[in-house]
């Protein structure tokens, strides 16, 4: 592994987030690229798929002028490592993932932090909160429902919607072939359903996003969906009804995307987060990429201790 200091991460990205450093942290399991931003209280922001860290571009820079912002990618995505999964998927938990994180974050000093998390990045923090009460503040959830859930809750829009939960967890190679097949059509159609010219994403961060998309990348993924209809399942089954979040929650979700058309986010919520508030945006499945304005003002407002306002 290289050095824990060793910057290393494309110029596109340091374009991207203006004024992050970069650093590979080794974790045990992986080596995570982050990019680091800012002083004040410790803040780590983790993304979603098919994306990278710089999906916090439009929101980052503001937060680190009263945060110290911490963006990492996570394991399989982006820059970061992409171990091989294991017979059980495990090393793509979200367990692994977040035991990721909390070691990064312990290597910049951060024994307590506050977290923000979309998508993916959502379901790291949330395991996260669960696994280690001690480390969270706060956690800041976007555009989703608890795992368990989604997944004992399964509606045939919110399927259909959601088809590539169910298609990337098949058995290997058979997504990862199809996908592969074409992959800046995979990619484009991912993130760009509205057609060349009315993309909410910024050129820069879609040639980003583009560019990790590589075969490597695309088994990790497929390794983490596997994990999360197995592994992720079985714990979170085994939580329900015995563990909750200690800590408050923010949950802010799309009205137009599949989580806020197919779920009531809040009642999803309540069973895991006794110290919850939240409300939807009008966006789809990408708020702050879509509307950052109304992602960072109920971020400000949450992670300084105050009462978010939507």
């Amino acid at each position: 592994m290289t050095s824990s200091s060793s910057e290393t991460s494309p110029e596109i990205n340091r374009s991207l987030m203006t004024g992050f450093r970069y650093q590979r942290v080794p974790t045990g399991g992986a080596e995570i690229n982050v990019a680091i931003g800012g002083n004040g209280p410790p803040l780590l922001l983790l993304h979603g798929n098919p994306l990278t860290h710089v999906s916090w571009h439009k929101i980052a820079p503001q937060l680190a002028e009263h945060f110290t912002v911490v963006t990492p990618d996570l394991r399989g995505y982006g820059d970061s490592s992409k171990p091989d999964g294991g017979p059980e998927h495990e090393a793509y938990s979200f367990r692994a993932m977040a035991n990721d994180n909390v070691a990064v974050m312990q290597h910049l000093g951060f024994s307590r932090f506050q977290v923000a998390g979309h998508d993916r990045g959502a379901r790291v923090g949330f395991r996260m909160a669960l696994d280690h009460p001690d480390k969270v503040e706060r956690l800041a959830a976007l555009d989703i429902v608890p795992t368990y859930h989604a997944l004992t809750n399964v509606s045939l829009g919110w399927g259909l919607e959601a088809y590539h939960w169910f298609f990337m967890a098949q058995k290997t190679p058979f997504p990862e072939r199809l996908i592969c097949g074409d992959l800046s059509y995979y990619i484009d159609y991912k993130l760009n359903k509205k057609g060349v010219g009315l993309s909410i994403f910024d050129p820069t961060a879609m040639a980003e996003y583009k560019r990790c998309t590589t075969p490597e990348q695309i088994h990790a993924v497929c390794e983490d969906y596997r994990a999360t209809v197995s592994v992720d399942l079985a714990m979170d089954t085994a939580d329900y009804g015995h563990k909750t979040i200690n800590c408050p929650v923010l949950v802010i979700w799309g009205s137009n995307s599949h989580c806020g058309r197919h779920f009531k986010p809040l009642e999803a919520w309540a069973p895991w987060a006794p110290d919850l508030r939240g409300w939807p945006v009008t966006t789809g499945h990408y708020p702050a990429e879509e509307r950052p304005e109304a992602i960072l003002a109920p971020f400000m407002d949450f992670f300084s201790g105050n009462e978010p306002r939507s």
